[in-house]
């Protein structure tokens, strides 16, 4: 079964067409997955790694506030568990119904 030459004629630009948007869909990829800081794969599925400096220092970098933020985050845990055991004790409930029979006494007398 050969291909005559007005069928190649007409499949060749649907051809070239595939192959350019594949070929920049892949570039799309690539660069989305750079600027967002995932790593590249090869054709193997394995991760390639920038190898330059700058790239290394910015993941660094980049883990290390990593671990601050997670420290802050655990201290603010912390805080906020010491607050709402402050709200819900029952010394707390103590102290507003006081409050509250303060101001009723001070609108009897008033």
């Amino acid at each position: 079964m050969a291909i005559d030459y007005a069928t190649l004629e007409v499949l060749s630009p649907v051809l070239v067409t595939a192959t350019a948007l594949g070929i920049g869909g892949w570039i799309f990829n690539n660069w989305l997955r750079m600027r967002h800081g995932y790593p590249l794969e090869n054709s193997w599925g394995k991760a390639v790694y920038p190898k330059d400096n700058e790239a290394q220092a910015r993941v660094q970098l980049l883990t290390q506030e990593n671990a601050q933020l997670r420290a802050e985050i655990g201290s603010i845990k912390d805080r906020l568990a010491s607050v709402e055991r402050i709200v819900t004790d029952q010394g707390y409930d103590v102290a507003r119904q006081i409050e509250s029979l303060r101001e009723a006494r001070h609108e009897v007398t008033q």
